[in-house]
């Protein structure tokens, strides 16, 4: 069942905090602190309008805490129910879906999409080896972001597919790490295809709906319908602006279509640690986590390239290595908003956070959480 935490609102127009019971481990309780503070103060001094965060420890919340408003008019405060656009956070849920699908036998990860989406631009025999791990794998062999550009001037995936067939790739399917958007969607034909149920009705009833993430959601029709939504900020040489909502990217449901508030997060995090396996089993969690290409570009990271040992792309998750830990994440970026999870298996340890601003601060803070957890030398609870 779904953790059960008691919202207090602080007496103040800036924050609110959901107080779940502490954590058992008191190493754990020194790190939470530690990021407590330090998340307050970033968003502080960078003056974000509104965040979310929570921890997920042994299946249950250890922590949780909002920041600020909907809106710089500051006309709803960010609460444990606001829905974020999640970004490309939202790709774990296709790779865990199809996972979930192909463990049941309606296809396999190992088939070539062009059985299910004969509308792309397979240009040749060796285009049309493209299977669907090497989709959700990014491992598709074109280059990076391909027609990223067409997504953000409104046009739908089935009318960008064609034009796939007017590059040259860059590396054969399968041999080369190359992040997509586009080619990530295919997912959705293969298991439209393979259930006749659209993708978004999937995802609600096979994920969404059974692990009570109660605010999730796909799509702009069902974002602008939701009367607790965070709105999008741009930053400009004044500060932080207001923008409106935009379609972009929600063509795209399976890479980028996600909305979500912290709370459905904490459900999402607790079913990805292994506590869900009614709906998430631990083979799917296994699947989607097994390296499928090394993604040597991230071990330039920002924010982990002192620490990283490796990295890896799987289905629809990066996968970190540091300290002899592995962490399952993936951030989210679009017009207005930041997403970010972490996992630590071995740890059964979890952080999401959300934004409603372009900052760089969440993989700032998402760094400082880990940092502060292995300094703790929180204990594990599991081999990774």
């Amino acid at each position: 069942m779904p953790a059960v935490i008691v919202l207090l609102i602080v007496a103040t127009a800036f924050a609110t905090r959901a107080e779940p019971s502490p954590p058992a481990d008191p190493a754990l309780q020194t790190a939470l602190d530690a990021f407590e503070d330090r998340f307050g103060r970033v968003v502080a001094d960078e003056r974000i309008p509104g965040a979310a965060w929570v921890v997920v420890h042994r299946g249950t919340i250890a922590g949780l805490g909002t920041h600020g408003h909907v809106d710089r008019q500051r006309s709803r405060s960010i609460d444990a129910s606001t829905v974020f656009r999640i970004a490309s956070v939202s790709k774990g849920f296709a790779g865990v879906l199809a996972a979930l699908l192909a463990h049941e036998g309606l296809f396999e990860l190992t088939e070539p999409v062009a059985r299910y989406a004969p509308s792309f631009g397979f240009r040749d025999a060796t285009i049309r080896r493209l299977t669907v791990q090497d989709v959700l794998g990014q491992r598709s062999g074109f280059v990076p972001n391909a027609y990223d550009n067409l997504i953000e001037a409104g046009r739908s995936r089935h009318e960008i597919y064609p034009r796939f067939a007017e590059i040259e790739p860059i590396c054969p399917p399968g041999a080369c790490y190359s992040y997509q958007n586009s080619v990530f969607s295919l997912v959705e034909d293969v298991v439209e295809a393979s259930t006749s149920v659209p993708y978004p009705t999937l995802i609600r009833d096979r994920l969404f709906a059974p692990l009570g993430m109660n605010n999730a959601s796909i799509g702009y029709e069902a974002f602008m319908q939701e009367d607790n939504r965070a709105l999008p900020h741009l930053k400009t040489r004044s500060g932080w602006h207001l923008s409106s909502p935009r379609r972009t990217y929600y063509q795209v449901s399976s890479a980028a279509g996600i909305n979500a508030s912290i709370l459905d997060m904490a459900q999402w995090a607790i079913a990805m640690l292994g506590h869900r396996d009614d709906v998430v089993p631990d083979p799917v969690i296994r699947e989607v986590l097994t390296p499928r290409i090394r993604t040597t570009r991230e071990l330039r990271n920002r924010h982990w390239r002192d620490r990283l040992d490796d990295a890896h792309y799987g289905l629809g998750w990066r996968i970190y290595a540091l300290d002899g830990h592995r962490l399952a994440i993936h951030s989210g970026w679009l017009a207005g908003y930041r997403a970010e999870i972490a996992l630590s298996h071995d740890l059964d340890l979890g952080l999401v956070l959300l934004m409603n601003a372009e900052s760089r601060a969440v993989g700032e803070l998402d760094r400082a959480f880990w940092d502060e957890v292995l300094a703790a030398s929180v204990p594990a609870v599991s081999a990774p």
